[in-house]
């Protein structure tokens, strides 16, 4: 009974060891931990962005987080570019044409993938949560408005 008690207890400190990090690579596989990620908040306030890879604002593939505030929706626009996108967190509230009409947009909840084609119309945003969202696509990454008013 004592030497079974003895290996158990043995066994548990052994599991509650820290884990040994290996080397790693970094020109082979690179990583950023959630707490290396750096969020900038955009001028107007209503969203802050994490870019992840490339350079959004020149030619070439990036991705880019993006967490929308409570209440914060963009106007109608287009991007040159299909973008591509996933929910990560929260609710992603879409519609599409040249007037801004929030109550008649379409939720995607967290996991879902969306896909912005290029040169149509559409609005987007968060209602009434924070909502994260991982796009990518081909830079440069514009928006040219296209609200009817």
């Amino acid at each position: 009974m004592r030497r079974a008690l003895l290996l158990t207890l043995m066994a548990m400190t052994l599991s509650l060891s820290p884990a040994r990090a290996g080397e790693l690579d970094r020109a082979a596989v690179d990583f950023k931990t959630p707490s290396e990620i750096a969020w900038i908040r955009n001028a107007a306030g209503t969203n802050e962005q994490a870019v992840l890879f490339g350079d959004p604002s020149k030619p070439g593939p990036y991705v880019v987080r993006i967490k929308w505030l409570p209440g914060n929706m963009s106007r109608p626009h287009f991007h040159p570019n299909d973008r591509f996108f996933v929910v990560l967190s929260g609710t992603w509230w879409m519609g599409t044409g040249e007037t801004f009409d929030p109550e008649r947009t379409v939720p995607a909840p967290a996991g879902s993938y969306v896909i912005h084609y290029g040169g149509k119309v559409h609005y987007d945003g968060a209602k009434n949560e924070e909502t994260i969202i991982q796009v990518w696509g081909m830079g440069p990454a514009t928006a040219t408005p296209a609200e009817k008013k």
